[in-house]
């Protein structure tokens, strides 16, 4: 994991880039940070969609819901080094997603992002500042 600056910090509309380093795919470059209280509660609400190369990185998280979300989302639960524990496609609307004990940040990405990228759990994914 490789945004190691960025823990703990009140940084502010912070964008970052996603890699799956495994596979040596691209995943997103215009990730946001949601690493406080407010911007973890706000998540996506109020988005009418998520577009390709977007993304919101939830720190920390082990579960995420997609209760009054207008579109499904794409979701990967990462481990404290950035390993796929649980990964969830084309998670629609009103839908509770856990990734278990090992999640700790959950990565929301558009729907058809992982399949796309071939993410899968285990896989490791490298998140730097753009």
């Amino acid at each position: 994991m490789v945004y190691r600056s960025f823990i703990g910090g009140k940084v502010g509309k912070v964008l970052l880039k996603v890699r799956n380093l495994h596979k040596g795919t691209f995943i997103a470059d215009r990730v946001q940070l949601a690493d406080t209280f407010w911007r973890r509660l706000r998540g996506l609400l109020g988005k009418k969609a998520l577009g390709k190369g977007e993304g919101l990185l939830i720190s920390p998280a082990s579960a995420i819901h997609t209760f009054f979300m207008a579109f499904p989302i794409d979701v990967a639960f990462l481990d404290e080094h950035g390993q796929v524990v649980r990964a969830h496609s084309y998670l629609p609307p009103f839908r509770i997603a856990l990734g278990g004990r090992r999640a700790k940040r959950a990565l929301e990405l558009p729907a058809g992002t992982l399949a796309e990228t071939k993410t899968q759990e285990g896989d490791l994914i490298v998140i730097e500042a753009k």
